[in-house]
């Protein structure tokens, strides 16, 4: 029998060992966003069986003529972005026994697509999912904006109008979270070079809990236009757990490849390799009785779609580490809705622990610590209510 194993740090044949995202960043269980609404803007979405219902309306932004309640259960190529962040934010596990939900799995969703149909997502196209946001902030009462998508130039600009667009989210009370960019480049997009953005950059925690094997990941960093530095914190950015979009040949190709991680006994794996026949284009003959080289090419495939199970796949990027920090943010307010966006950054910040082995202008002030925060958010309300 063949050995066939996923491609993430600390894989065992016929586990599954990646961390779960909640595991990783030692989250408290017993906050889960409940209450919290968060608007999502992406290239495009999927209401994954891992959002459930709570979806509370999908946007087409995506040109002049917005369409609010628009549909989206076909799958596209760009789909599949929007889900990962969405998912790995906000994401119950349904489909994986809970295992691999998110720390907001309670957490309610406003998803706002603007990609174009030539397939390009530009600052227009951001602004003109920013600009729906704030005319319909108190109708559907977003708390919080997650942007994992990057502007086209640097800009030093306060009036660039996605920085004041982001700005008039602040002063409305909405705590805007903005991906730091993946290019290892020491300058910084709108919106993550907005001021009132905290900017998420990431870090590689090699699927393990030892802080001391923690290293950097390959993130943008700067100053955002007033000359503060940028990233703000990082949170992980690589082996995150995510759903595999329905429909698309990842899907069909994972149906059968995943149970191959899971110990298959010897019909098992011939069924499964009759299932697969037509990706290998082999022989009847040659697949009833498969050789190494089909083996082989079993295994490139599975470390290809970089597979964990059947129904997820493992991720990588800062647009991963942003809603991350999102899910944490829906904590923070589930603890304490009182809290502004300026009081949410101090406790995010203050909170966060620096790791020293990444440089410093990389990492903010570092590692975000969902349980601390947490715990300041929640001294706060009690504090507050002392004082009523």
């Amino acid at each position: 029998m063949p050995i066939f194993t996923a491609n993430y740090p600390a894989a065992v044949p016929g586990k599954i060992t990646l961390l779960p995202t909640p595991e990783r960043v030692s989250a408290r269980t017993d906050y889960t966003g409940k209450g919290v609404n968060i608007a999502f803007i992406d290239s495009g979405f999927y209401p994954h069986p891992d959002l459930g219902k709570r979806i509370i309306t999908h946007v087409d932004a995506s040109d002049s003529r917005i369409i609010e309640g628009s549909r989206f259960d076909k799958p596209a190529p760009y789909s599949w972005h929007g889900q990962m962040t969405s998912v790995i934010a906000a994401g119950n596990g349904q489909i994986n026994s809970g295992r691999y939900r998110g720390i907001a799995s309670e957490a309610s969703l406003i998803l706002i697509k603007v990609m174009t149909s030539e397939y390009q997502l530009k600052e227009v196209d951001i602004l003109r999912g920013l600009r729906w946001i704030l005319g319909n902030l108190t109708r559907y009462k977003i708390d919080i904006v997650n942007l994992s998508v990057g502007g086209d130039f640097v800009s030093n600009d306060p009036e660039h109008p996605i920085h004041r667009a982001i700005q008039d989210l602040n002063n409305a009370g909405v705590v805007v979270v903005a991906a730091a960019g993946n290019r290892g480049q020491d300058h910084v997009f709108p919106p993550a070079s907005s001021p009132e953005a905290i900017t998420v950059g990431g870090f590689n925690d090699h699927n393990t809990l030892d802080r001391t094997q923690w290293t950097g990941f390959h993130n943008n960093w700067g100053t955002d236009y007033q000359g503060n530095a940028k990233p703000d914190v990082i949170a992980p950015s690589i082996w995150i757990a995510s759903p595999i979009l329905p429909d698309t040949e990842v899907d069909r190709e994972a149906r059968w490849l995943g149970p191959l991680l899971q110990k298959p006994t010897q019909n098992i794996l011939k069924n499964l390799v009759k299932r697969g026949r037509t990706e290998f284009m082999k022989r009847r003959f040659e697949l009833q009785h498969p050789d190494e080289d089909v083996y082989v090419a079993m295994q490139e495939k599975i470390h290809a779609h970089k597979l964990i199970n059947a129904h997820y796949q493992h991720v990588d990027g800062t647009s991963v580490a942003a809603p991350i920090v999102t899910s944490v943010i829906a904590q923070i307010l589930q603890a304490n809705p009182a809290l502004s966006p300026e009081n949410i950054r101090e406790i995010i910040t203050r909170t966060a622990t620096v790791l020293p082995q990444i440089e410093s202008h990389k990492q903010g002030a570092g590692v975000i610590s969902p349980t601390g925060a947490v715990q300041v958010a929640l001294a706060y309300r009690e504090r507050e209510n002392k004082n009523a």
